[in-house]
């Protein structure tokens, strides 16, 4: 399923080169959208570009930028995003950068736990906060994740980092209702990009070019939060019912 052409401002996409993003803004192409795309690597920006023009985007503009480095994404926030939004308005956002930090290695280690908060809690947050106030009638998407929902042993660190986004979305799409500004927060499950290669396969997990489709969607409907795939809404309104006496007890 594609976009359907319906004349609105370009698309910026953080974290474009990754999986999930990369199938976003395919479908975008094809429907004759303009892109922006914010990445850490040039090179991979490039080969994405090509393929986003060849596959029918209207234009391709492109920011190599190191998420995690907040101090110059904030800079670029507040100085090149608005050069470029006066030179083709943005009405749409999607911030879809993040790491899946190995839970066993770094629990104990105070340093590597808060460099991945840089990247999945903190650079996030800072781009709706950035953004928000500039996108009357737009629409800033997040990816956070299922993991958010509630914490498990084998993987708060990055559940924790999720959850506090989808929380400060909450807060932010009640500040912003009243000015237009729609706050989408996406809460996939298992997805078979590279960043679960090391995962063991399942049939719970879903393509990216299934995700995909579901953001494209969600972006469309204007809705608030969205389980993808659906059946993730149940699954974890089944674990939030857990009583705490029993679940710290599972080795979950």
């Amino acid at each position: 399923m594609t976009e359907q052409r319906t004349g609105q401002g370009d698309i910026l996409i953080f974290g474009a080169t990754s999986c999930i993003a990369e199938h976003v803004a395919r479908q975008y192409a094809a429907a004759g959208r303009g892109l922006f795309l914010v990445a850490r690597s040039e090179e991979k920006l490039e080969i994405v570009k090509k393929d986003l023009l060849a596959r029918g985007a209207a234009r391709v503009r492109t920011a190599a930028l190191d998420l995690g480095e907040l101090a110059s994404l904030q800079r670029w926030l507040r100085e090149d995003f608005h050069a470029l939004h006066r030179e083709s308005p943005i009405d749409t956002v999607l911030v879809a950068h993040g790491v899946l930090p190995d839970q066993g290695a770094i629990q104990d280690q105070w340093s590597e736990i808060a460099r991945s908060y840089d990247v999945n809690l903190l650079s996030p947050l800072l781009i709706v906060t950035e953004l928000a106030p500039h996108l009357s009638g737009g629409v800033i998407a997040v990816i956070t994740s299922v993991a958010g929902d509630r914490g498990r042993q084998s993987n708060y660190i990055y559940g924790a980092a999720k959850g506090g986004v989808s929380l400060y979305l909450q807060g932010v799409r009640n500040r912003f209702a009243k000015q237009g500004v729609h706050i989408l927060d996406i809460r996939p499950g298992f997805v078979d990009t590279p960043m679960t290669a090391h995962v063991k396969k399942g049939p719970l997990f879903a393509s990216p070019e299934q995700v995909a489709s579901g953001i494209v969607h969600a972006v469309r409907k204007r809705k608030d939060i969205v389980y993808l795939p659906w059946f993730w809404r149940f699954i974890l309104f089944i674990i939030k019912l857990i009583p705490e006496s029993l679940f710290k007890k599972l080795s979950l």
